[in-house]
C-alpha cells in the first residue's frame, strides 16, 4: 500500500507535470532565460532546503542514492567504519558497503531508533560516522546522539528516509546532524514515486554532494561544464518531471503530516488505556510524522496472539527492516568473518517480538502495519478500526 503523499496526488501534481510536458523540456538542467525550461528540480531544491532550515539541497534518484552520497562526500571509504541501528531499512547498510565502508550495528530503544546508550561500545579507531535512522517517522534521540558524536568528533549523517516532515525540538530533521538525507519513495510521507534529498549546512560538503551526483560537476551547472571537475561522479540526477511532482508534494508536507497525526492522535484516544501494552517512545512527540502507531506489549506471546487477531505480524517478522532478515547483509558479513544472526542483538530483537505496527498513514505488510488506517480514513473507519484493535488486545 502506498504512503500518505501518494494519496493526495491531486491537481497540484497534475498541473506541475503538465507545465514540464507542454513546454517540452525535460532535462534539470538548461538555460534560465529559455521560458520553455520550468527549473522544477532547482525550485524544489531551494524551497526543501529552506523548509528545512538550511543552506543546501541536492535533489537526487532515490534515498539510497542520498545515503551513498553522503557518505563519499565526508569521505567515508575502504577500512571506515559507520554505525548504524539493527532496526532500519536494508539501504543504511547497502550504501555504506557500496561506499567501502562496514556498517557496524547497534541496540534500539523502545523509540525503535538507535539507543544511544550502547553507541560508544561500538566505536573504535575506525569509525568514521554515526549514522541515526529516524524509523517509522519518529526523530531518533538526536541531543544525545549529537553529544557523543561531538565527543568522539564524529560527524552525524541522519537517515530521514521514513521521516520527511518531521521535526526535533523545533528543528527539521536532516539539519541537525551534518548532513541529512531523505526519500521520495512510494511508501513514504511525500512521494514522487521514488526520488532523494540531500542537505546540508556545510558549503564544502554540499559542493562534494553535488559532484557526487552528477559526474563530478560543480553546483550549480546550467549546461556543458568543461574543465572544472575535480572529483570523480557518478548520476544519481532526477529529472523534471519528478521534480514537479516532488515540488507540488513539499508543498503540501505540513497539511499531510497534520493530518496523520490528527488521525493518530483519535486512534489513542479511542482505545483508551490499555493493561499491558505501552505505545513506543517519542523522542519530541510534537515533531513526529505520525505515520504509525506502535504498541509495545508486556510479553512476545500477547504480542503475537494479538498480531494474529489482526492478520498481521510482530515486527521481528516486518522484512527487510530487520537485521537478521536480510540474507544477503548475513552473508557480506559471513564473507568478512562474522556471524550475524538472530540473537546477535538481543535488547532489539525483544523489542520487536514484543511490538506490533498499526498503520496510520502507511498500511504495509512489510513493515508488519498490514493492519491500520490511511491519511483519508473517515471517522467512522478510524472508530471501527480502534474498537477492532482494542477487543483484539482486550481478549490476548
Amino acid at each position: 500500500m502506498p504512503g500518505p503523499g501518494h494519496y493526495w496526488i491531486a491537481d497540484e501534481e497534475r498541473e506541475e507535470v503538465l507545465e514540464v510536458l507542454n513546454a517540452g523540456y525535460l532535462s534539470r538542467y538548461g538555460d534560465p532565460d529559455n521560458p520553455s525550461f520550468k527549473q522544477k528540480v532547482y525550485t524544489l531544491e531551494r524551497e526543501f532546503a529552506a523548509y528545512s532550515g538550511v543552506k543546501h539541497c541536492v535533489a537526487t534518484n532515490s534515498g539510497t542514492g542520498s545515503l551513498y552520497i553522503a557518505l563519499k562526500a565526508l569521505g567515508i571509504g575502504p577500512g571506515d567504519e559507520v554505525i548504524v541501528p539493527a532496526y532500519t531499512f536494508v539501504a543504511s547498510y547497502t550504501a555504506t558497503i557500496f561506499a567501502g565502508a562496514t556498517p557496524v550495528l547497534t541496540e534500539i530503544d523502545e523509540s525503535l531508533n538507535i539507543d544511544p546508550g550502547d553507541i560508544e561500545s561500538r566505536i573504535t579507531a575506525n569509525t568514521k560516522a554515526i549514522m541515526p535512522v529516524h524509523m517509522l517517522g519518529n526523530p531518533a534521540d538526536l541531543d544525545a546522539i549529537c553529544e557523543i558524536a561531538g565527543k568522539h568528533g564524529l560527524p552525524v549523517v541522519e537517515d530521514s528516509c521514513q521521516a520527511a516532515g518531521a521535526s526535533y525540538k523545533g528543528r527539521k530533521i536532516g539539519s541537525i546532524g551534518k548532513i541529512g538525507c531523505f526519500s521520495l519513495n512510494f511508501y513514504k510521507t511525500i512521494t514522487a514515486g521514488d526520488g532523494g534529498l540531500v542537505i546540508t549546512d556545510d558549503d564544502e560538503l554540499y559542493w562534494r554532494a553535488f559532484a557526487i551526483h552528477d559526474q563530478g560537476h560543480t553546483p550549480n551547472r546550467t549546461g556543458l561544464e568543461i574543465g572544472k571537475r575535480s572529483i570523480i561522479g557518478f548520476n544519481f540526477r532526477i529529472n523534471e518531471l519528478t521534480g514537479a511532482v516532488a515540488l507540488a508534494q513539499l508543498r503540501k508536507i505540513d497539511r499531510i503530516t497534520a493530518r496523520l497525526r490528527a488521525n493518530k492522535a483519535g486512534v489513542k484516544q479511542l482505545l483508551g488505556e490499555l493493561p499491558g501494552v505501552t505505545f513506543r517512545k517519542l523522542n519530541d512527540p510534537e515533531g513526529e510524522c505520525g505515520t504509525l502507531l506502535t504498541l509495545i506489549f508486556d510479553s512476545r506471546d500477547r504480542a503475537q496472539a494479538v498480531a494474529s487477531r489482526l492478520g498481521t505480524k510482530t515486527m521481528d517478522n516486518s522484512g527487510w527492516h530487520v537485521y537478521f532478515n536480510m540474507e544477503q547483509i548475513l552473508q557480506y558479513f559471513r564473507e568478512q568473518g562474522r556471524e550475524i544472526g538472530r540473537g546477535s542483538f538481543p535488547a532489539t530483537d525483544d523489542i520487536l517480538e514484543r511490538s506490533v505496527n498499526v498503520g496510520v498513514g502507511v498500511v504495509d505488510p512489510g513493515l508488519g502495519s498490514a493492519f491500520g488506517i490511511n491519511i483519508d480514513s473517515s471517522d467512522d473507519e478510524i472508530a471501527a478500526k480502534a474498537s477492532a484493535l482494542r477487543q483484539a488486545i482486550v481478549e490476548a
